[in-house]
């Protein structure tokens, strides 16, 4: 889309020929990608396990109670496993670059999609965009056929990007049956590739009527499930609503929702969509108003939910890697490590036709550097085989505890006499290190959150504080104190177990989780502590007890007051996020309250 919208900038038409491989992953031929590996400069020991990963395979089929013998599947790359993306792209990347170099595709833009491949040309004319395709797809069927892969020519297909009011629509003569001489490649109106409808203007409306249809569709199907009086609750039908039927509707809408987009036709699909879901799950009157049902089923409207979901992905881009393709379109602020393209990228293109362009990378590229937080995308700690969980799985414990509906008062009596004995254990230990945290939202929206932690150790107070943790959710406030905990109580020289007591157990499981998620900062510092500290001592342990608040239990609900005492405004320049955590001990002060 952004190469559409930059090529109209320019007074350029663009062209497309989508094409498909037959049987790709069964038909990579081995040998071939052992040589692409060694091109690439793998070490030996890569390719000898790629090797014997793919040689000598073997397969069974079952149907029912039937099972048959092992059968081999010494050929091509088992579609579905684990590597078999990988391979697949690996054994791509020599094609496109041979693609690349051919003097016949000057100016022609090879993209795959696995089996699924697109090639992009770009001038003033549509009949010179059907020469250059023609050549460049003898190009790539000459060059697939040389690795042993073989184009289905009938699953091709043409289509042209023409926002000018020019009924011009030429076909392509690709020189292969069945698209030959008197019977060439037609374009359609609509192309659906990748489970996207394109129309040559890019207003996506037969994407969104389809797939609002689709979803209405669904919820029509939906009052299948449930009468008035029996069936169904309210509560059920959104939950219903807003699994299966949003996925649907949203799919794809960061093509046509954006900044400065026309898109009142489409939003007006969406509304009516959600109104007939909003009186099925009320089962309000049908000449009930669309905004007072919606209140009424807690569903936001649809212009609110698309823009919460079209900023999310905008800070998706943060998390791309710094070599990825796409960070060549952005500006120089935002492409990481990679060179700009030439062309297309946003740092290139000059202030009329940054105008006359619009899409969601526009938007995507000012709108990532307002955010505040760094993400740690290849943060070795978060390597399979090297994080925390890997190697100390069994020293690090969770005590959790789930009330159920039906006894509550009863389960909580009995956790309150398991918290009592935990307490009379650890009091036994001389070395055990105990804290209670905590973290406050107040309803109001004019205040900070704050996290806040307190240490015990031998039945005696040992240190507090509490930190402004800014305008962000309680879980994040929640993980920033155990973080404070953890980092300051293995300090202590004579620590030898670690008790936890906080009242949200999530929290506790992204504590030590260090891939990318919100504030991934804490919880890396987490783990770089706890690895360091389970490596120098043998025997050592760290356990996390869920304590619910309504117990109001002596170590956690002291943390609990502690924090809900402190209220901060907002303000127009709320805290931000640390994630240096400092040694904050100090015994001769347990009251210290190193960040107020």
């Amino acid at each position: 889309m952004h190469m559409v919208r930059a090529g109209w900038a320019k007074g350029l038409k663009t062209s497309v020929i989508a094409f498909d491989v037959a049987q790709f992953f069964p038909s990579l031929n081995h040998e071939v990608l052992m040589a692409i590996l060694r091109k690439l400069g793998f070490s030996d020991n890569v390719v000898k396990f790629f090797f014997y990963y793919l040689v000598s395979r073997s397969t069974q089929y079952a149907w029912g109670n039937f099972t048959s013998d092992l059968r081999q599947a010494d050929v091509g790359v088992g579609q579905g496993r684990a590597l078999s993306p990988v391979l697949s792209a690996l054994y791509l990347t020599l094609i496109m670059r041979l693609f690349k170099l051919d003097p016949l595709t000057c100016g022609c833009f090879l993209l795959s999609y696995v089996d699924d491949g697109t090639l992009v040309v770009q001038s003033k004319s549509l009949l010179n965009n059907c020469d250059a395709l023609k050549w460049a797809y003898s190009v790539i069927f000459e060059l697939f056929k040389k690795f042993g892969l073989a184009l289905e020519h009938d699953k091709s297909e043409v289509f042209h990007f023409d926002r000018s009011h020019s009924k011009d629509n030429p076909s392509v003569d690709l020189g292969y049956a069945p698209y030959t001489g008197a019977t060439p490649l037609k374009p359609k109106l609509y192309w659906w590739y990748l489970g996207f409808y394109f129309d040559c203007k890019l207003t996506f409306t037969e994407h969104v009527q389809y797939y609002s249809t689709k979803a209405l569709l669904t919820v029509k199907a939906m009052k299948m499930l449930g009468s008035s009086t029996r069936g169904l609750c309210p509560v059920q039908k959104c939950v219903l609503y807003c699994a299966c039927v949003l996925p649907i509707v949203t799919y794809g809408f960061c093509l046509w929702f954006f900044a400065a987009a026309r898109c009142k036709g489409a939003l007006h699909h969406l509304s009516v969509m959600q109104q007939s879901a909003a009186l099925w799950i009320t089962g309000a009157f049908c000449t009930s108003p669309t905004g007072g049902v919606e209140a009424l089923a807690g569903l936001p409207s649809i212009n609110l939910l698309l823009r919460c979901l079209s900023e999310r992905a905008n800070y998706w881009f943060a998390t791309l890697n710094p070599t990825h393709p796409v960070r060549a379109f952005l500006s120089c602020f935002n492409c990481g490590t990679i060179m700009l393209h030439p062309s297309l990228s946003i740092q290139t293109m000059s202030e009329p036709e940054i105008f006359h362009t619009s899409g969601t990378l526009f938007e995507s590229d000012t709108n990532v550097l307002a955010l505040m937080e760094t993400l740690l995308l290849m943060n070795p700690l978060s390597r399979l085989g090297v994080r925390l969980m890997d190697h100390f799985v069994d020293q690090v414990h969770f005590d959790d505890c789930k009330i159920s509906r039906g006894d509550a008062d009863k389960e909580l009596k009995q956790h309150t006499k398991h918290l009592n004995r935990l307490q009379d254990k650890i009091l036994e230990n001389i070395g055990t290190y105990y804290a209670g945290t905590d973290a406050s939202l107040p309803l109001s929206g004019h205040y900070q959150a704050i996290a806040a932690s307190i240490l015990f150790s031998g039945g005696a107070e040992r240190w507090r504080a509490r930190h402004v943790t800014g305008k962000v959710t309680t879980p994040d406030a929640e993980l920033y104190a155990i973080c404070s905990a953890i980092v300051n109580v293995i300090s202590c020289d004579d620590c030898t177990d670690i008790f936890i007591f906080m009242d949200l157990m999530a929290s506790a499981c992204q504590a030590v989780d260090p891939s990318i998620h919100s504030r991934q900062g804490h919880s890396v510092a987490v783990c770089e502590a706890l690895q360091t500290w389970f490596t120098c001592k043998d025997g050592q342990s760290i356990t996390f007890v869920y304590i619910p608040l309504r117990l109001q239990w002596d170590l956690h609900y002291k943390a609990h007051k502690y924090t809900t005492e402190l209220k901060v405004m907002l303000g127009p320049r709320p805290a931000r996020w640390s994630y240096i955590v400092p040694v904050w001990v100090s015994f001769g002060n347990p009251h210290a309250h190193p960040n107020l």
